[in-house]
């Protein structure tokens, strides 16, 4: 995976003098307040892009994900190398942003709403693997801007009237991470209704009725629907054979992606095996046949290398 030019500069060695060299990290670039990104799908399956949208979007949303994913790029490594410097990039960055009140300004569409969920839950899961580092006042500051998040994130969907989909499941993500890393009840509490709501969806088969709709994207949006549900239970430390079910489907049409075309009516798009079902067999998920989990397992809206296992996991046995 490339580094961009965020990452250099989030890491970047200065050789103070010969014999010397310490790692520093660059200042937080500035704080986004308002999110103004625009939806990219033109049909009525939400299954094809239009190029020029989607790079509208991702020119918007960029300064959001490059911040997440470098957050969760310097919690990883810390938890994995032990080394403070790394800690305190990212500490320092969320602590930054925070002070800011980042993401609480206006959001001008749905996939704002989207954008800044996604953004809160990897942010939760990645300030869990540093929280112990910080120090009171960092704590304070970064967790009340969190909770903050979360109870907007709440809110909005609470009033928002759309399908009960993989956003509303993302949602619950956000906000059960937020609860967990600053031990809130009432986050926990509406995380666990979001997760009993999508163990009611899933169907005997395994499938996702909304997720089916995708057209040729159904099999993608199962694995991107199971992918918050399975941290979930996880964090909540439940077992539930729905999610066993919708796991087992979505396995089964990565290998065999004619399963989901002969439910849809739609040739899916190729598909791979997903990153999160190291988390779920560390949770004691069960898969019919043997799988292999990818060495490359980062995601920034998950909270970064999900080989490592997440403070917040409840790993089985542990």
């Amino acid at each position: 995976m490339q580094c961009s030019a965020t990452a250099l500069r989030f890491s970047v060695l200065l050789l103070a003098s010969a014999g010397q060299q310490a790692l520093a990290c660059e200042p937080a670039p500035p704080a986004v307040i308002d999110i103004d990104a625009n939806s990219y799908y033109i049909d009525s399956h939400h299954s094809v892009i239009d190029p020029a949208l989607k790079a509208r979007n991702e020119a918007a949303t960029k300064p959001v994900d490059e911040f997440v994913r470098e957050v969760a790029r310097a919690a990883s490594a810390s938890q994995q190398r032990h080394k403070e410097d790394d800690a305190r990039c990212a500490i320092g960055w969320l602590s930054a942003w925070a002070g800011q009140n980042a993401m609480l300004g206006k959001m001008t569409t749905q996939q704002s709403y989207y954008t800044r969920k996604w953004a809160l839950a990897g942010l939760a899961l990645s300030y869990a693997r540093v929280q112990a580092a910080a120090s009171p006042e960092e704590r304070k500051r970064i967790e009340g801007w969190l909770l903050t998040l979360a109870d907007a994130t709440i809110r909005h969907s609470d009033a928002h009237k759309g399908a009960r989909n993989n956003h509303y499941y993302w949602e619950g993500l956000a906000v059960t991470a937020t609860g967990a890393v600053t031990h809130d009840a009432r986050c926990l509490e509406w995380g666990r209704k979001v997760f009993d709501f999508a163990m009611g969806q899933i169907q005997p088969d395994g499938s996702l009725p909304l997720e089916l709709e995708r057209a040729g994207r159904a099999l993608n949006y199962h694995l991107f629907a199971a992918a918050p549900l399975v941290m979930m239970a996880s964090i909540l430390d439940v077992q539930a054979a729905p999610l066993d079910r919708l796991v087992a489907f979505s396995m089964a049409g990565v290998a065999d992606p004619g399963i989901v075309q002969k439910l849809t009516g739609f040739e899916q798009e190729r598909a791979s095996e997903p990153g999160w079902i190291a988390i779920y067999l560390r949770h004691g998920g069960h898969l019919a046949a043997p799988v292999r989990v990818p060495a490359k397992n980062f995601d920034a809206r998950m909270g970064g290398d999900r080989n490592l296992v997440n403070p917040l996991e409840h790993p089985k046995g542990a």
